[in-house]
């Protein structure tokens, strides 16, 4: 199988390095790489949590203070698990297909690999809702045509996909597809000059929120009497919206020219970025009922629709690029490993016109609640064997050479990320953790104890038996 996908390697590579380690003469300056994760963290998931913890829609949610914490807390884990697995990346310059070999097996890979190309894909779907949504409410319904009515699977509190939804969508999504296709210096061209001015939008227009809602007494007055969520759902919601991001980390950090460079990226998405727009979200489902700011800019004047509609259009450019570039590089190793190999560009073209579809039909509106719940609680495990495998059963020390050479199955890191996707998905539904305890961290620590311990059991003999192979 190893000989297979190698005889793939040429037709694959198009300079984005599927199917091998970044060298250091094609890393990418620090301050562009910091820009891609500003711009790859803002996205409207970050104001949507904002959102449920502020209750929004009549739902239970927490006090300000209990929201701090729950921002603090799940942003501070996925700072945390973003570094550690950008370390790997860019100590070895591989991407998580490969990196995962060493955890998952050869084979054993594709298992999160489909994972993370199905969520890349839905995330993908999401955003370009997300877009259409927008310009459909700035652009109305002269057509008065309606394309799909989600009410008619059950969905009645959701409003009908307009024709102008529907092509907004549609448009965007092929734009999305269009920068994408040209990997990642497309990205960053897209992510430098938008990031700082997306920004300084958020600060401005959530101050005019909170004035608009009476000041700060009126409201910690309304938001002292949000209750029901709790902290551990709270922290549950924070870290579901990004736990695919942090896994996809690994794909931009592996281009990082030093360690300093992947902390910086890192502290710009969960320091920065997220945790502001988790604030303003809060601040504005509060203060005057709606956590978007931009449908809040749409109803003050053609002026500020304009430019809050424009600059949320870029930043979510920046953001879906990242999706559908990793969704590549996620499933072009899974399809050349049962010798099928497709173009990265190809990939990028099918998964972005399938995830142009699903967005212009909804997908958005009617699954992404329970999409970033479910994710929080059962794929946060996900990266716990590539942490344990790296920095505790090989020390911090991955042979690149090998790379090639592993196993076709991990059993490892397969059965520890199937106990802690169990676990977890148990945790949020079934058998609660006490002391409100959030599921998916939990899960995950338990899946990081777990690893070495079955590792002892599976892989090392293997492992200590090749060893001595190759010293004779």
């Amino acid at each position: 199988m190893t000989n297979k996908i190698q005889d793939t390697e040429p037709f694959l590579e198009d300079g984005e390095r599927m199917l091998s380690s970044v060298p250091m003469t094609e890393r990418r300056s620090t301050w562009k790489q910091v820009m891609v994760w500003v711009g790859f963290g803002y996205v409207v998931t970050g104001l949507f949590v904002g959102g449920v913890l502020a209750g929004f829609g009549g739902q239970p949610g927490i006090p300000p203070i209990t929201a701090l914490w729950a921002i603090i807390i799940g942003m501070g884990s996925l700072l945390v698990l973003t570094f550690l697995l950008g370390v790997v990346a860019q100590k070895t310059g591989l991407n998580l297909a490969l990196i995962s070999r060493y955890s998952y097996g050869e084979i054993g890979t594709n298992l999160p690999l489909i994972i993370m190309a199905l969520l890349t894909l839905g995330w993908f779907a999401s955003i370009t809702g997300m877009v259409g949504q927008i310009w459909g409410s700035f652009i109305g319904n002269p057509t008065g045509i309606t394309v799909f009515n989600p009410a008619i699977l059950g969905y009645e509190n959701i409003p009908p996909i307009t024709l102008e939804n529907f092509l907004s969508c549609f448009v965007f999504g092929l734009i999305f597809t269009l920068t994408a296709y040209f990997g990642i210096k497309a990205i960053e061209g897209v992510a430098t000059p938008v990031a700082p001015v997306i920004l300084i939008i958020a600060i401005i227009v959530g101050v005019g929120m909170l004035n608009e809602g009476g000041g700060i007494a009126p409201f910690l007055a309304e938001a002292n009497k949000l209750g029901g969520l709790g902290l551990g759902n709270a922290i549950t919601v924070v870290t579901g919206s990004w736990i695919a991001g942090v896994v996809m980390g690994v794909d931009f950090f592996r281009f990082n020219k030093t360690v300093k460079g992947v902390f910086a990226g890192a502290v710009a998405c969960f320091v920065l970025t997220n945790p502001l727009l988790n604030i303003v979200g809060y601040i504005g489902a509060v203060s005057v009922g709606q956590f978007n700011y931009v449908e809040w800019m749409l109803e003050k004047g053609l002026l500020l629709a304009l430019i809050g509609v424009v600059a949320w259009t870029a930043s979510l450019w920046t953001t879906n690029n990242a999706e559908l570039y990793c969704n590549s590089l996620y499933a072009g190793p899974v399809l050349a490993s049962y010798k099928k190999p497709v173009k990265r560009k190809n990939i990028v073209l099918f998964t972005g016109i399938l995830g142009t579809i699903l967005g212009s039909m909804a997908f958005y509106e009617m699954f992404f609640a329970d999409f970033i719940t479910i994710l929080g609680a059962a794929f946060l495990p996900l990266a716990g064997p590539i942490i344990a495998d790296y920095f505790i059963v090989k020390k911090r020390s991955y042979n690149v050479a090998e790379v090639n050479a592993q196993p076709k199955y991990r059993y490892a890191g397969l059965v520890t990320f199937t106990i802690g996707a169990l676990l977890g998905l148990s945790f949020q539904y079934i058998i609660p953790l006490p002391f409100g305890l959030p599921s998916g961290l939990i899960a995950l620590f338990i899946t990081i104890v777990l690893y070495p311990i079955v590792y002892k059991l599976t892989d090392a003999k293997r492992d200590i038996e090749e060893v001595q192979e190759a010293s004779i």
